[in-house]
C-alpha cells in the first residue's frame, strides 16, 4: 500500500513537470509541435511532454517524459539539444527501456530540427510506411 501511495506521489510529481516543460519548450521543441500539431503529419495525432509509464513489477513503476508521442504508431520522438552530449550512454539507457516497452524512439539534434526539416519529416515517414507493411 505504500508503495502504491509513492507510485502515486512521484507521478503527480512527474505530470507537474511534464505540464511546466509544456509551457517552456525549446525553440526545436516549437517548431516541431508547429510541424505536427492538430494533425498536420499525415494525419497523425501527437502529443508532447508524454508521460511513458513502465511498470518494473508489482511494487515499482518507472516514468519517462517524451518530448512527443505518435500512439497510433508507438512512435517516441526524442530532440537532443546540448546536454545530450553529456548524456549519450543515459540517452541510450533511456532508449533501451522505452523500446522494450513496445515504443520506438527516433532522436533528432535540435539543428536537424530547426534547419533539416525535411531530413526529420521523412525519417518520420520512412519509419511509418515501413510500419504499415
Amino acid at each position: 500500500m505504500l508503495r502504491q501511495h509513492l507510485n502515486k506521489i512521484l507521478y503527480l510529481r512527474i505530470r507537474t513537470l511534464a505540464r511546466e516543460m509544456r509551457k517552456n519548450p525549446t525553440p526545436a521543441e516549437n517548431y516541431f509541435w508547429d510541424k505536427v500539431r492538430d494533425r498536420r503529419l499525415l494525419g497523425m495525432k501527437w502529443n508532447r511532454q508524454f508521460i511513458i509509464q513502465c511498470w518494473i513489477d508489482s511494487f515499482f513503476t518507472k516514468y519517462y517524459i517524451a518530448d512527443f508521442h505518435c500512439n497510433t504508431y508507438k512512435l517516441i520522438v526524442e530532440l537532443d539539444g546540448q546536454i545530450h552530449l553529456r548524456q549519450q550512454s543515459d540517452d541510450l539507457l533511456r532508449t533501451e527501456e522505452i523500446e522494450e516497452w513496445g515504443f520506438t524512439v527516433l532522436r533528432f539534434s535540435n539543428d536537424q530540427v530547426l534547419h533539416h526539416w525535411e531530413e526529420v519529416e521523412k525519417c518520420i515517414l520512412d519509419y511509418i510506411h515501413r510500419s504499415i507493411q
